[in-house]
């Protein structure tokens, strides 16, 4: 028995004492009064002692969120970053979800698989096909020559393909980049069009026509095997995203070239305006199936 059912059931006894006297009765029934304030005070705290417990229980079983490279799926963290081999945005894993981590060691976890990954990307090289297979959408495009093609299964699958991103009216860094690509072009030979086929996308589908794409790789000497795609805004918006290379203003384009290697499912991406002696290196260790990561590195400018 508490102290307050004690006190209630002394007073309802004084009460019956009390038979001679309404002071006292008077006096007995307040205390009567105070005791059951004192328990409702008492079970109003307990219920809200409840309610603050319940937010801590539901963040205890949180939904973890796991995010991951849509080139290389076997770099993972639990929040958001950049790829530590390729530099790319790390995208949200729909499925990749885990319960019952507190707050605390879900940001150990974190900081466990950025060493981890940050320790991967250490490594000289990948056993072929450790990157994956990347997940291109098949959107219909036009090509230089207004030719209408599916980009994955006309251009990319069964592959080694090097890709960059231009617009014609870009004054900045699209004119170097398709002068490297020319550059790498020429010291390829005969290998562009049969080992590797190089892919330039505009980034400005609404201006940059077949015509205007045809005549602005004429300036940069492309041949055989570089094919110059344009076509629905949505539908390159969706490419470039599937590339990690979606923004918002088309000046902010980036800069990188993605190589990848269909067939074999090796797939990274390297500083578009390195040296073109280094971006053969890498094509050509992509053919066979393999990366070097010293080739990959933005900080490798000319």
């Amino acid at each position: 028995m508490n102290k307050q059912s004690a006190l209630v059931i002394a007073a309802r006894r004084h009460i019956d004492s009390c038979t001679g006297s309404k002071l006292c009765k008077a006096f007995v029934l307040t205390l009567m009064m105070l005791a059951g304030i004192v328990v409702e005070v008492h079970a109003f705290a307990g219920a809200v002692g409840v309610e603050q417990s319940s937010p801590q229980k539901k963040s205890a079983t949180k939904q973890v969120k796991s995010y991951s490279c849509p080139m290389h799926p076997e770099v993972k963290s639990t929040k958001r970053g950049k790829c530590p081999k390729c530099k790319m945005d790390l995208r949200l894993d729909p499925a990749g979800t885990s319960t019952g981590v507190p707050r605390e060691q879900n940001l150990i976890a974190g900081n466990a698989v950025a060493e981890s990954t940050a320790t991967n990307a250490n490594t000289s090289s990948n056993p072929p096909g450790s990157a994956g297979k990347m997940v291109i959408p098949d959107i219909e495009v036009l090509d230089e020559n207004g030719n209408a093609l599916h980009f994955y299964s006309d251009l990319i699958k069964g592959k080694t393909v090097a890709i960059n991103f231009i617009f014609t009216n870009c004054t900045t860094i699209c004119p170097p980049l398709a002068a490297t690509f020319a550059r790498v072009q020429k010291e390829m030979g005969d290998k562009v069009g049969k080992d590797v086929h190089f892919i330039s996308i505009s980034v400005d589908p609404l201006t940059d026509t077949p015509e205007r794409l045809k005549a602005w790789g004429a300036k940069f000497k492309a041949g055989p095997g570089w094919t110059f795609v344009t076509g629905d805004k949505q539908e390159i918006d969706r490419l470039l995203n599937a590339l990690g290379a979606s923004v918002s203003r088309r000046e902010d384009h980036s800069p990188a070239v993605v190589v990848g290697n269909d067939l074999k499912g090796v797939w990274t991406r390297t500083y578009g305006l390195a040296r073109p002696a280094q971006l053969v290196g890498l094509i050509m260790d992509v053919i066979e199936g393999k990366v070097d990561e010293s080739l990959t590195k933005g900080t490798a400018k000319p």
